[in-house]
């Protein structure tokens, strides 16, 4: 009795075993079955739809995983995307019940029938760039084909407001032959939940649109789908490597107008600033496309701050020459004067050196009288010639008229009146001593003319020297305040008249 039982147990268990097994590779007779049972009659050219005259529903549909590269040189967008295809093919269609186990089937996309979806603007060697795998199909014919790729599309890149542009760029997808009456192309969301940040482009959203063309050959309407990659350029970088180093060389540019002008290098840190400046362009030249379309922002920035720095260098040439003014060559002009030394200054709170010490001077001057007890008369004496062809002189001693000088019987000498000396022979000698001393006499008063002469004109020389050197200050001051004014509003101006001005410096800066 239990020699049957145990008997029994064990057939239980082989017939089980046996079931499983059978099974098993029952199932793998289904999906081989299936594979030979589809693609017996099957044509791969053929549009798989019942009726002919009906089109074929294409879903199509983007997943958006990276943006490589932004190419504003070659004006091409480089991404990593996967495409999603989405139809029916009633002719991989398979009852469930008659095939137990097999839900759905992988075929290559070479043996069964694949919409001819193409990047329209695609700048790629090969054109399509998309890598075929397989399409995945279920029993009721609905097939799935996502293909992977690196897609390079064409972009009109917009660099007017660079740094701080916003980017659109376009990736049209479409059926390269057959039209809307024979295929129905619409469209799905793009997929960003595992997009990849990028770190010099945020990523604003990628909308699509469906259009529907028409051209002028045919008449049936050829539908397309254009997803809308809207990216904005993160300006840190360029706002650190390009705009900070642009400002602070501006800043330098009116030092220029600081330096003194004895110093001798007033030209030559203007050339600098503007070679610095220059440099600058170059490497805003390089990345930006070679396009008359628009002026980037960046470069009409770095066009004004070159042109203060050249008006400046033109300016500090004035002012070289104001200041190392030749005595010799005239005088300052009358509307010169008035417009620089006295409308210019007033305004500029500019006093000319030495003003405040003559404000003092004359302000705590006093009249004085000089006096003096005696002094040479030269009078004419007939019948004798001087040396310049006037009538002889002689010298004698009188005192000179002075009401400063009070009479006084005990000096001998009486002012307002001449005094005779005692004896006439004694002031004839005298006299005749003079007069043999005239000729040296006469060439000393000359030579202390001319000194006197030469220190006039070298006191009147260094007044005009003087006068240039303050007319040359006050246009450096002039022109400091000038320029400072037009660089703060250029750069104001100029920098948030871009539209995303505001969230760049809000999200990059901080």
């Amino acid at each position: 009795m239990q020699g049957r039982k145990l008997f029994g147990f064990a057939y239980i268990g082989i017939h089980i075993w046996t079931s499983y097994l059978f099974r098993e590779s029952h199932q793998g007779e289904y999906q081989r079955k299936l594979y030979k049972e589809l693609l017996e009659n099957y044509n791969r050219l053929e549009r798989p739809v019942l009726n002919d005259s009906q089109p074929l529903l294409v879903e199509l549909g983007m997943t958006l995983l990276q943006i490589i590269d932004v190419d504003e040189k070659n004006q091409v967008l480089v991404t990593n995307a996967w495409l999603q295809l989405h139809w029916t093919d009633v002719y991989l269609s398979w009852n469930t019940e008659h095939n137990p186990g097999v839900q759905n089937l992988r075929f290559p996309s070479n043996q069964i029938w694949v919409p001819d979806i193409l990047l329209y603007n695609s700048a790629d060697e090969r054109f399509d760039a998309t890598f075929h795998t397989n399409v995945l199909v279920n029993a009721s014919g609905s097939c799935q084909y996502i293909p992977p790729g690196i897609l390079k599309s064409t972009c009109y890149i917009d660099v007017r407001w660079f740094p701080f542009d916003i980017q659109k760029c376009n990736l049209k997808f479409g059926s390269w032959t057959h039209n809307g009456w024979l295929l129905d192309l619409q469209m799905l969301e793009v997929d960003i939940s595992t997009y990849i940040p990028n770190g010099e482009w945020d990523l604003v959203g990628v909308p699509g649109k469906r259009n529907e063309e028409y051209y002028e050959c045919c008449k049936e309407p050829y539908p397309d789908v254009t997803f809308t990659v809207v990216m904005r350029r993160r300006t840190l970088y360029y706002g650190l490597n390009l705009l900070i180093p642009c400002v602070l060389i501006s800043g330098l540019a009116l030092l220029v107008f600081l330096l003194p002008a004895d110093s001798g290098e007033k030209i030559s840190l203007g050339i600098t600033v503007l070679l610095s400046l220059t440099v600058f362009m170059l490497l805003v030249a390089e990345i930006m496309p070679a396009t008359s379309d628009s002026v980037p922002l960046i470069a009409q920035y770095f066009a004004s701050t070159m042109m203060i720095v050249g008006l400046s260098v033109v300016v500090t040439v004035l002012v070289l020459q104001f200041h190392h003014h030749d005595p010799h060559g005239g005088k300052m002009p009358k509307w010169i004067r008035v417009v620089l030394l006295n409308w210019c200054a007033w305004f500029l709170r500019m006093k000319k050196p030495g003003e405040d010490r003559k404000l003092l001077a004359y302000k705590f001057a006093r009249p004085q009288h000089h006096c003096s007890t005696s002094s040479i008369e030269m009078n004419a004496v007939p019948g004798q010639q001087s040396s310049n062809g006037n009538m002889n002189i002689y010298f004698g001693y009188h005192a000179m008229e002075n009401p400063c000088c009070p009479p006084s019987s005990d000096s001998g000498v009486v002012c307002g009146r001449t005094t005779s000396s005692p004896t006439d022979d004694t002031e004839t000698l005298h006299t005749k001593a003079l007069s043999e001393h005239i000729p040296e006499i006469v060439k000393i008063l000359e030579e202390v003319q001319y000194i006197a002469r030469r220190f006039r004109d070298q006191d009147e020389g260094e007044a005009i020297c003087s006068e240039w050197k303050f007319a040359a200050a006050v246009v450096d001051r002039l022109c400091l305040v000038a320029f400072s004014l037009f660089s703060i509003i250029c750069t104001f101006t100029i920098l948030m008249s871009a539209p995303n001005f505001i969230e760049a410096v809000s999200k990059d800066f901080t």
